[in-house]
């Protein structure tokens, strides 16, 4: 059974792209194309589609409110130029966030997800929840992962540290890790700097769970956090770590 998809994207050249790198997937069905916000509701609610790829910079009505009006929920897969909403996306729970250029091989990943969230019976996104992600001022007080075919959601104030790894976060929180697809520095952003410390490139500490600094190599700290877990700072991270202790 073939995945029944919708493009939306404003610009002809570039829906033409995702087109034809659509074709090239045998399990994949485009219904339907779209070049601005409203057509792309009225199109979701009549056809619904099980995936929409869709451009969040889009005339009329921007992708984000696009999913704010419609009634269908498909899964969505963010196309964009930019990276600046890419805590929205997760937040939301799209399936995937692409930005262009994006080739063959990075859409079949993101493929991939989509056909995994379908056969998993996983809900869509929650897109009700679109206005409050985007007060991009205001720290996330939760963070939403998936787990199984389940989506649950994760208190900033129990997450102990975040570590980046590529385009992803390994969040530990509770004695568990889940793994979310969002930059660590996209993340930082939207985190209250109050309780959370980057130590390092790749690590995010709640300063709420730190339990011992141990000095190392003179002008470095060992982090101890409550759990036992060990993180390395930067030596101009540490500078940071001095200012909150002293």
């Amino acid at each position: 059974m073939k995945i029944r998809s919708l493009i939306a994207e404003d610009e002809p050249l570039a829906r033409r792209k995702l087109r034809r790198l659509l074709d090239e997937f045998e399990e994949v069905e485009v219904i339907g194309e779209c070049g601005d916000g409203l057509d792309a509701v009225r199109a979701i609610d009549q056809l619904e589609p099980q995936i929409v790829f869709l451009d969040i910079q889009l005339p009329g009505l921007t992708g984000l409110q696009v999913l704010e009006r419609i009634a269908h929920r498909p899964h969505v897969i963010f196309t964009t130029a930019y990276d600046r909403y890419a805590v929205t996306a997760f937040e939301i729970h799209a399936t995937d966030y692409l930005v262009k250029p994006f080739g063959k091989e990075r859409l079949a990943v993101a493929i991939e997800r989509a056909r995994d969230a379908l056969r998993s019976g996983l809900r869509p996104g929650t897109y009700d929840r679109v206005p409050e992600t985007l007060v991009s001022d205001v720290p996330l007080t939760r963070l939403f992962v998936r787990t199984r075919n389940k989506v649950i959601p994760v208190a900033a104030t129990s997450i102990e540290h975040l570590e980046g790894e590529g385009d992803y976060v390994r969040l530990h929180a509770h004695g568990d890790e889940h793994l979310i697809h969002v930059r660590l520095k996209d993340l930082e952003a939207r985190l209250d700097p109050r309780h959370f410390l980057r130590v390092h490139k790749s690590h995010i500490i709640n300063l709420d769970f730190l339990d011992a600094l141990t000095p190392h190599e003179g002008s470095r700290y060992l982090i101890t956090l409550r759990s036992g877990r060990e993180v390395l700072a930067s030596r101009s991270r540490s500078k940071e770590l001095r200012k909150q202790i002293v």
